[in-house]
């Protein structure tokens, strides 16, 4: 079978990278030696006390800040059971509350602390600028961009199992990388909907290589997963993979949501639904009112003082949304002891198989 140029450098790539990584390592010395040391140092300046040290602290802050994000991000795509959708239950939230609180106190300039944790408005009340789609979009940016890459970092396993695979010629444990192979050998005679979409997702991927993964990557596409098991497969380029992964999620596609929330929690859209729920005959009213005493109580708390702690007294709406939160968490959990129990049986059961086989 005939590759594309780039899959043909990819399947020469992947046999050079099968040699000798100690050599490799050795040839790359100096730049080694750079991090060690650069690593130290590092160390160094952050157990040192003196004056940097606030510094110290302000970029330690931001670390976690974006190490949290990321570690979202990998959550919601690495494939562990069904994935935790934290971009609902976490980032969406975050981007809606910044959005409200943007145009309700006519700034972004929230104190830091309590910003991150809580919001509330400036003390300086002079200070109101033009709130546009633009401020916060620059507002949510850097924790948007960190759950876009944690969520191209998650898309990395199967590459790589694909990948080995591949190189190995063994066949893993994985029941869609089993469904990729089966999916290869009845292309032909593929007809349902769902098979042929996955076709043309391998074909764009296979025949258009990095513009074909940036477009898969850039809108909210359940099948990426074939897209890098397509990839590992036909060894593409690991940078051809991940960079376009990692552009099409953590900028492309990010700022394609990141539009979504803000836009939909703009203050006189929210307005307009709450307005809408209280036009529902019968029972709108009933259910307007705790959608009203929510805002309003958001609003309370944004123009609190950052030294005031926030008043006691919790809506329905947010005790149920916690809840959905820890059911959703549990159910994560749960899904992974699941496939990993699904996995063990398969494996006895074929280890079983194979025995019986050779009696």
């Amino acid at each position: 079978m005939h590759l594309p140029p780039y899959l043909e450098s990819g399947w020469m790539q992947g046999n050079k990278e099968a040699g000798k990584p100690e050599r490799r390592l050795w040839h790359r010395r100096g730049m080694v030696t750079s991090l060690l040391l650069m690593l130290g140092v590092l160390t160094v300046a952050y157990y040192i006390e003196g004056a940097h040290q606030q510094y110290v602290q302000h970029v330690e802050k931001k670390f976690l800040w974006c190490a949290y994000w990321v570690g979202l991000g990998i959550l919601s795509s690495v494939g562990l059971g069904t994935g935790l959708h934290t971009f609902l239950l976490y980032l969406g939230p975050h981007i809606a509350s910044v959005t409200l609180a943007a145009y309700e106190c006519n700034s972004v300039n929230f104190p830091e602390p309590p910003y991150p944790d809580a919001i509330v408005c400036p003390d300086d009340e002079g200070a109101e600028e033009t709130i546009t789609l633009w401020t916060i979009i620059s507002k949510v940016r850097l924790e948007a961009c960190m759950w876009g890459a944690g969520t191209a970092i998650g898309e990395l396993p199967p590459y790589f199992m694909a990948r080995a695979a591949r190189l190995s010629g063994a066949e893993p444990d994985d029941e869609e990388y089993e469904e990729f192979e089966e999916m290869l050998e009845h292309a032909q005679s593929a007809q349902d909907f769902a098979s042929r979409a996955k076709l043309a997702v391998q074909n764009l991927v296979q025949k258009v290589g990095f513009l074909g993964i940036l477009a898969c990557a850039s809108i909210p596409n359940p099948l990426f997963d074939l897209a890098g098991i397509t990839c590992g497969h036909f060894l593409v380029p690991f940078w051809t993979f991940f960079g376009a992964t990692l552009i099409g999620k953590a900028i492309i596609k990010m700022h394609i949501q990141k539009l979504f929330v803000i836009i939909t929690f703009s203050k006189h859209i929210v307005e307009q639904m709450v307005s809408l729920i209280g036009s529902v005959p019968s029972i709108g009213p009933s259910l307007q009112k705790p959608f009203q005493e929510y805002l309003e109580s958001q609003r309370k708390k944004l123009h609190l003082k950052s030294d005031t702690s926030s008043p006691q007294g919790e809506n329905w709406l947010s005790w149920a949304f916690e809840k959905l939160v820890i059911v959703m968490v549990f159910y994560f959990i749960l899904s992974i002891i699941n496939s990993m129990a699904q996995s063990y049986a398969k494996r006895v059961q074929q280890t079983k198989f194979s025995v019986e086989k050779t009696k």
